[in-house]
């Protein structure tokens, strides 16, 4: 160690003209390489040892050809690869992750959050597109593109750390088959641009208001859909599902400034990508977790588990994969995976209004658990000519309902049946809960009896609730 910083020292003083005063050990996060910020009299850099001659040439090549077409990337200083040594830009500590985790705890996710993976996203395609006719892909390392031998890397890195290392039970010959087929259908999409492969929001660095991106040495040639992959479905990031879907839009509406495009196209593949990456970093976080047992990998586990869970209810790829889908069925329905890392998911309880006359709302979330409730049990203010044009929105409903017992009595019990739910779920981790209340139009009582619900678990929980009234939607 005191050779290496030795050796940091002697060029920190070539480039700077003077000494180092100090150089301090600073953290990689799932990474052998070794970084330090060296300080001068007026100005700082950051020292890398990386023992991996490839990944540095790679790192180093990319570095400058990134910058050649004004991309944000640090600057290299100098470099002795015969010493695996090389001097940067010092970017500062502040990541996107650090900085969306700091804000997010007392305000959530607020615009501006957004509007920092909004600038991330318009550099993307200049990466992309841009840079990437460009790029010396011979010097790309381990592969020079995302090809079915990476792709197979990646799955089989999920099978050995995280599915035999969790304990999950899948036929292997099946499961192989499954690949095979999986890796044929994204092989299909275009994978003629610059892969970054890890492009998430600890490797986006925020300066001055702009984003400036690092650890891209694993770069390839590849699919577009992967990298917007990677970025919005970083697990610990958990970016809620509503901001994905707008920062996807964004991303689609600037790439057509760079390329033409089919946009259902790019969509069928884009969750195949999803999916890949998932399983990637879950191989990842088994490798460090599980097998090396640095536990505080296993935290990002139950995120991960929560983005597969929406993929596998909400998503229908156009290839069959039913080995592979059992595996992550299973993985989804563990509470042993969601509670690793001692990790707190939000509990979002939704709770919705409907007419028997309809049928009993789908669940789009697929956990065929929570609750119906039949308000046609209830008075019924729909008997009453005064009531015919308002809904349970409306105070004279409110009113009228208000003043019956027998509904105060009935919303009593399942405020109760409600509280238990919600302790068992936020103790086992689940990050959904569905409430619904019927009755024979879907206007009075169900939609009192959802709103009165809804106030009382704001009120009580602390939950996300999201309260809706489907036959009035209808209107």
């Amino acid at each position: 160690m005191e050779e290496i910083k030795n050796d940091l020292l002697q060029i920190y003083e070539r480039w700077a003209g003077h000494q180092g005063v100090e150089i301090k050990p600073l953290k990689a996060h799932g990474s052998d390489r070794r970084y330090f910020r060296i300080f001068g009299k007026d100005r700082t850099a950051i020292g890398v040892y990386n023992p991996d001659i490839k990944e540095n040439i790679a790192f180093l090549t990319f570095s400058k050809q990134f910058a050649e077409h004004g991309l944000n990337v640090p600057q290299i200083y100098d470099q002795e690869l015969d010493k695996n040594i090389y001097l940067e830009e010092d970017l500062g500590d502040e990541t996107l992750f650090s900085y969306l985790s700091r804000v997010r705890e007392k305000k959530g996710f607020t615009p501006n959050i957004v509007e920092y993976y909004e600038k991330t996203i318009n550099q993307l395609p200049r990466f992309q597109v841009e840079a990437g006719q460009n790029i010396d892909y011979s010097v790309c390392y381990p592969r020079s593109s995302f090809d079915r031998q990476s792709m197979h890397w990646d799955l089989n890195y999920f099978k050995y750390y995280f599915l035999k290392l969790a304990k999950v039970p899948f036929d292997e010959q099946h499961l192989e088959d499954d690949f095979k087929k999986f890796i044929d259908f994204l092989l299909e999409a275009d994978r003629h641009f610059f892969l970054y492969r890890d492009f998430q929001s600890r490797n986006i660095m925020l300066r001055n208001g702009e984003p400036f991106f690092i650890d891209y040495q694993g770069g390839r040639k590849g699919a577009l859909q992967y990298d917007l992959a990677s970025l919005l479905y970083d697990a610990k990031a958990d970016i809620p599902q509503d901001i994905r879907i707008r920062l996807l839009d964004h991303y689609l509406d600037r790439l057509k400034g760079y390329r033409s495009f089919n946009r259902e196209q790019f969509l069928e593949y884009f969750y195949g990508y999803v999916l890949i990456r998932i399983m990637q970093a879950l191989g990842a976080y088994g490798f460090r977790g599980f097998y090396e047992r640095k536990e505080h990998f296993l935290k990002s586990v139950p995120y991960a588990i929560q983005n597969l869970e929406w993929i596998l209810h909400n998503v229908k790829l156009p290839v069959e994969l039913p080995v592979l889908t059992d595996a992550w069925s299973r993985l989804v329905r563990s509470t042993f995976l969601r509670q690793l890392g001692n990790v707190k998911l939000r509990l979002n309880v939704r709770i919705q209004s409907f007419s028997y006359k309809r049928g009993i709302p789908w669940d789009e979330k697929g956990h065929g658990g929570g609750f119906v409730f039949d308000c046609r049990l209830l008075p019924n203010p729909g008997r009453y000519d005064q009531y015919q044009d308002v809904t349970g929105n409306d105070q004279p409903v409110i009113e009228f309902l208000r003043k019956e017992n027998e509904v105060d009595n009935f919303l009593n019990d399942i405020k109760n049946i409600a509280a238990h739910a919600i302790r068992n779920y936020k103790e086992r981790n689940f990050s959904d809960l569905m409430i619904a209340f019927g009755c024979t139009g879907g206007q009075h009582r169900s939609v009192y009896c959802a709103n009165q619900l809804g106030q009382f678990l704001k009120d009580t929980y602390d939950v996300d609730v999201q309260v809706r009234h489907r036959e009035l939607e209808m209107k």
